[in-house]
């Protein structure tokens, strides 16, 4: 995961960010969270399969792997984050969503990409699904 961070940011870099803000039909974002423990920013790029007015849907499946990934944990931790899109850089508040708000989100996140279903496969662990909402 972090090779591909490392590749992806690299894309961007190189391209002066004319590549690399899709990943198929989902727009790519640079999540800045803060750490949980360190209280150091930190940074990681991720899809968001469902978006649209002021609201991003991110996926914590880390692959499939049975622990939720050190993102997730510190947006759990300091739920005001920020992301960044084609540039642009918004301040955010992020919630896993209910129950309610998975059943409703999850056909269309796996209508933009499929793997999110085959990673839920691997694992016996629900992966969460992210609302970040700008303000």
């Amino acid at each position: 995961m972090k090779l591909m961070n490392g590749v992806h940011r690299a894309a961007l870099a190189i391209s002066g960010g004319r590549l690399g803000w899709t990943l198929g039909s989902m727009p790519a974002l640079e999540l800045h969270t803060t750490g949980r423990v360190s209280g150091i920013q930190r940074s990681t790029m991720l899809t968001a399969p469902v978006h649209g007015d002021g609201r991003w849907i991110v996926v914590a499946s880390k692959g499939g792997d049975d622990r939720d990934p050190l993102w997730y944990r510190n947006l759990q931790a300091h739920p005001d984050a920020s992301i960044t899109v084609r540039g642009r850089t918004v301040n955010v508040h992020t919630h896993t969503a209910s129950p309610a708000e998975k059943a409703e989100l999850w056909p269309q996140i796996v209508a933009a990409n499929s793997r999110y279903a085959e990673y839920q496969t691997k694992t016996t662990r629900d992966i969460p699904v992210v609302v970040c909402e700008e303000y």
